[in-house]
């Protein structure tokens, strides 16, 4: 299938500092491609991959699972770590999970980790019921968009096919199991108006991750996808002042349009 318009990947070329960007489930590099611009007119090397599954149709995530959306960061972190001294790792909401589990498993070779309402488990009765009800039930309604601001949209799907969901909650527990193997600076970003992820998620991972340098930031304006809400520029800003606290000379000037010299294309 192809991809949907707005949904493709987005790769830039910038200095020796790469970051790499982990959009949510169900969702695509769509959710966070203002902030990947933003750090690529600042002269950072970006990559925002599109995960198996996504940014088509629903019934292509039915043959996916969290294997596959894994190993797609995990390439995508190594390359990076080919061309680039240092390298960070970001994501929202299922992409949070994803960029926490490479900082666990990749130790040294990640240098800080920037998560968005990162989520950690699955919440409700459903969550009990996805070992059978996805053999019953091909899908639910979706989640994207659950966003403040008045006209931004989330480019996602607008059904959770069950199947990937039961994976995801599988990933969940893996994840949570390695989080205090997590020990790198860690800039933690939450909306307390999250009506996907609820606040105990982003509670459980500060309770967990073994860094030492924390930092917690709580996004008031914005509901789940805070990258496209009335909070995206606090967001993009505290996380350049991150990386650029942790990689001194890292960051430059922001040069107008640099960010849209990206690619867009595929692999």
């Amino acid at each position: 299938m192809p991809v949907l318009p707005g949904a493709e990947p987005y790769r830039h070329e910038g200095g020796d500092t790469g970051v790499l960007l982990c959009h949510g489930f169900t969702g695509s590099p769509q959710s966070l491609r203002p902030w990947a611009r933003y750090l690529a007119a600042r002269g950072l090397t970006v990559s925002l991959p599109l995960l198996p599954g996504h940014g088509t149709r629903w019934q292509d995530m039915q043959r996916t699972g969290w294997q596959d959306w894994y190993a797609e960061v995990d390439r995508e972190l190594r390359a990076l770590r080919g061309r680039c001294a240092r390298v960070f790792v970001a994501g929202l909401s299922m992409g949070g999970a994803l960029a926490l589990r490479l900082a666990a498993r990749h130790g040294d070779a990640v240098n800080g980790v920037m998560v968005v309402n990162p989520a950690n488990r699955m919440h409700g009765a459903a969550r009990h019921a996805l070992p059978v009800l996805r053999h019953v039930l091909p899908s639910t309604r979706g989640i994207a968009s659950d966003i403040a601001k008045p006209g931004a949209e989330e480019l996602g799907y607008d059904r959770v096919p069950l199947h990937a969901a039961y994976s995801l909650r599988s990933f969940f527990r893996l994840v949570d199991g390695e989080l205090p193997q997590v020990t790198q600076p860690l800039l933690l970003m939450r909306s307390p108006r999250d009506h996907v992820v609820p606040p105990a998620d982003a509670a459980r991972v500060l309770g967990r991750v073994s860094s030492a340098d924390v930092t917690e930031i709580l996004l008031e304006q914005s509901y789940h996808v805070a990258t496209l809400d009335h909070d995206a520029d606090r967001i993009f800003a505290r996380s350049v002042a991150f990386i650029g606290r942790l990689a001194p000379g890292a960051v430059g000037e922001p040069v107008p349009g640099l960010g849209e010299e990206g690619t867009t294309a595929g692999g």
